[in-house]
């Protein structure tokens, strides 16, 4: 019987009855996202500031209109490089330089002297707040702008089958009533307000456009009037908004039924009446430049939104958890597909994810390529490869940049830097330059994307050079020693982050991980009909874990240690990486009783959960993988909008927890094969009806 699927996605619209700083609700297409307030728009902006929310001592999520295209660099009138953030590591072929000379700590008035061009690569570039969209309600005979507090009977509905947000509220004595969409296929934001307010002009919408602060937070700046520029000019039946940052440029094109004109009441800030009507409808699109094209109405759009939606989720796979008895399958289902949704508008688009999406920013709001397989890999677990797609197209346009570090490393092949922008210009630090369990990643999106394309050779011939040139790094970075063995050798950080770069060998998940990556490159080469690789076979054979005396796995092998803090990366080693043979699975289920026993969880990340049932599901424990999956931990907290939570203000959304549950669940409910070509599927724990269906075979 198949999957009522609509049904499933409509239990779990989100309602609001009340503003909700921390969990507001977002519309987007993955290339371009919208996140609004209880109006449906960003009305009441202070609501949602960080930095508001930490004076008066509360959380609370930012309101973004951003982009995947919209960056902006800051003037770097020194002249600076990323060899100015250069410093030297001894390794045991001899010294290697890493951008790493920046604290990321200090902030850009400490960052001085040596510092200082690291802190410029570090904040560089910002991903931008393109524009905040609001309503301007007027209440009283005085004209005064209202608050929060002055709407009443609120209600506020995201129908995820549709895309489409719908809002309404009471604001001196009128309901008004607003639609929000964004189109699937182009960065067009659709608004429709309704009200009696607009005919005699106490609600009229404001566009206002900011600059961005080179922070970590990189949140919208509106003290810095005068270093930005926005010229508006009459364009086909609306109005353009030239937009100049610096060296950036993009455009605003609005249209709609626009009677009025756009009046300037600020620097960068205009406003639009409905011209006595009681509708008014907005459409505007974002872009770098415009190309000249009619834009979409609102109903189109809104057409469009509804078709692109129900055929989304319609597509791949699907699981139904309402027949099962366990009170904690109605939780399980929500955020499964929440973190569908909120992955489709933030993950899904032509370069990786940062790791708040597109709602906020984070590290300026670049992103972090060991963690664009969390964002990015459950869209080929889950049957829709070409969501994957799109992001992973991108390493081939930084495929020369990462040619090139291998090559100053003196290493082949190509190494992927960790903390970037669009360009692939690394971001200076004493930790991110010098990881490496991001490097498998390539090969394994690469084997999960042909895989749901059926096996298609035209995978294989679309992908070989980042596959090829990804294998040929890992296998030049381990090093041969007496022993016989290959050996990950420092300077290098693991995924658990609190071991020294210069005396860490052989972690133990990027050993396993850096194995069957050579594997799988070598089964592409097999498929291709190309002959293996006799050196990329050596180094395989001759990478290995060690058994600690008393039975279990270490973190880091040489020497032996396990910090019971951060990520318990150990277990990815068997779960995240699928099984080589090279973990005992007795081994790994006494480490895992040890991390279960020992770990400090306040310590832990969102995506730490699903590594613990990814690895107790390949043990053959399902019942305890759905334990571990909804584990009571506080960063593994799922709000009422389905956003992973994570750190208040700082980080308040983390989108690698939300696709870590998806590539959980897929493994739980959808099975891998073994090394001998046999679909393995998990039993169904006692309590647990799990319905599922379109997941491709997976490794």
């Amino acid at each position: 019987m198949s999957i009522d699927r609509e049904a499933v996605v409509g239990r779990h619209r989100v309602r609001h009855d009340r503003p909700d700083p921390l969990s507001p609700l977002s519309v987007g297409n993955g290339e371009l996202c919208f996140t609004a307030d209880i109006t449906g728009l960003q009305t009441f902006p202070d609501l949602h500031d960080r930095t508001v929310a930490r004076r008066e001592g509360r959380s609370a999520t930012p309101l973004g209109t951003m982009s995947q295209w919209g960056y902006h660099w800051a003037p770097n009138p020194e002249g600076w490089t990323l060899a100015d953030t250069m410093e030297t590591y001894q390794s045991p072929r001899g010294p290697v330089r890493y951008p790493s000379r920046y604290d990321y700590r200090k902030d850009k008035a400490a960052s001085v002297g040596a510092e200082a061009p690291g802190y410029y690569f570090w904040t560089n570039p910002q991903r931008l707040h393109l524009v905040r969209v609001g309503l301007v309600l007027t209440t009283g005979p005085d004209g005064a702008r209202a608050e929060p507090g002055d709407l009443g009977e609120t209600e506020q509905e995201l129908d995820l089958w549709t895309g489409v947000l719908r809002s309404s509220f009471r604001c001196a004595g009128s309901r008004v009533v607003v639609t929000t969409l964004v189109h699937p296929d182009r960065d067009v934001l659709a608004v429709r307000v309704e009200s009696e307010l607009l005919a005699d002009g106490r609600a009229r919408l404001e566009l206002a456009f900011p600059h961005v602060h080179d922070t970590f937070e990189a949140d919208a700046d509106w003290e810095r009037p005068d270093d930005h520029t926005t010229t508006l000019r009459a364009g086909g039946t609306g109005a353009v908004f030239e937009r100049r940052l610096d060296d950036t440029r993009y455009v605003a094109v609005a249209g709609g039924t626009m009677p009025d004109r756009f009046a300037q009441t600020a620097p960068h800030t205009y406003q639009l009446g409905s011209g006595g009507t009681d509708v008014l409808e907005l459409a505007l699109e974002l872009a770098p430049a415009a190309d000249g094209r009619p834009l979409p109405s609102v109903a189109e759009t809104e057409r469009a939104c509804r078709e692109g939606w129900e055929a989304f989720w319609r597509s791949g796979a699907a699981v139904d958890l309402s027949g099962s008895t366990d009170p904690r399958a109605a939780e399980l289902e929500r955020r499964v597909v929440l973190s569908q949704y909120q992955t489709a508008i933030s993950c899904a688009g032509s370069t990786p994810s940062q790791e708040s999406g597109l709602v906020c920013n984070s590290w300026s709001g670049t992103f972090h390529l060991e963690m664009h397989w969390w964002h990015a890999a459950h869209f080929a677990a889950w049957g829709r490869p070409e969501l994957l797609e799109r992001s992973f197209d991108w390493y081939a346009t930084v495929l020369d940049v990462a040619r090139e570090t291998a090559r100053q490393q003196g290493f082949r092949g190509a190494r992927w830097p960790k903390h970037v922008g669009p360009e692939g210009i690394e971001h200076p630090n004493r930790i991110g330059p010098l990881l490496v369990w991001q490097q498998p990643h390539p090969i394994h999106l690469a084997e999960l994307l042909y895989h749901a394309r059926g096996e298609d050779p035209a995978v294989l011939a679309r992908h070989h050079e980042i596959v090829a040139e990804t294998a040929e790094f890992i296998a030049s970075f381990v090093l041969r020693e007496d022993d016989g063995r290959y050996h990950l050798p420092p300077p290098l950080i693991p995924a658990q982050e609190v071991y020294g770069s210069e005396d860490s060998w052989d972690p133990l998940f990027e050993t396993a991980y850096f194995r069957w990556a050579l594997e799988t490159a070598q089964r592409w080469r097999e498929r291709q009909g190309r002959e293996r690789r006799a050196d990329w076979d050596e180094v395989a054979a001759g990478l290995a874990l060690d058994v600690s005396p008393d039975g279990h796995y270490d973190a880091v092998q040489r020497p032996p240690r396990t910090e019971y803090t951060d990520h318990p990366s150990m277990l990815a080693a068997l779960g995240v990486v699928p099984d080589t043979g090279l973990v005992d699975p007795r081994v790994m289920r006494a480490t895992l009783d040890r991390v279960l026993q020992r770990w400090r969880w306040p310590s832990a990340w969102g995506w730490d959960f699903p590594v613990l049932a990814m690895c107790a599901t390949r043990l053959g424990e399902p019942a305890l993988a759905l334990d571990l999956l909804l584990r009571p931990e506080a960063k593994n907290t799922y709000l009422a909008n389905g956003h992973n939570f994570q750190v208040a203000n700082r980080l308040p959304l983390y989108l690698p927890g939300n696709g870590g549950l998806l590539m959980a669940v897929a493994l739980l409910a959808g099975g891998w094969v073994d090394a001998e070509g046999t679909r393995v599927r998990p039993a169904t724990p006692e309590g647990w009806v799990l319905q599922a269906e379109g997941f491709p075979p997976r490794p």
